[in-house]
């Protein structure tokens, strides 16, 4: 899995990604409804202060959004299986689990 740098998406490209993110994971953002461009707004914050990283895994040929903890966890769990020999995993869904409670 590999971090795609913000200034190497176009607007438009990042503002879709974002989008498509929140649409496929259904992010709950409590108890009161949250229109699609203030959802947008508040993932482009998270990416803008660098708690967020967008992810490509050419594995699975899978754009997401994973909290830097995430992805940190992800680089060392790699590491540690490159060593020990064991297989990939796929870390997609992650970003649901961690970004409910990131906000």
């Amino acid at each position: 899995m590999i971090e795609i740098p913000l200034d190497r998406l176009s607007p438009d490209i990042l503002n879709a990604v974002i989008e498509e993110f929140i649409l496929r994971e259904g992010t709950d953002y409590g108890a009161s409804e949250t229109s699609l461009d203030s959802k947008i707004a508040q993932v482009r914050r998270q990416l803008d202060r660098g708690d967020v990283l967008i992810t490509f895994d050419p594995v699975t040929e899978n754009c997401t959004l994973l909290t830097r903890h995430q992805f940190a966890r992800y680089v060392l769990e790699q590491e540690s299986a490159s060593e020990s020999g064991d297989s990939y995993e796929d870390y997609s869904q992650l970003a649901n689990q961690d970004n409910q409670s990131s906000d």
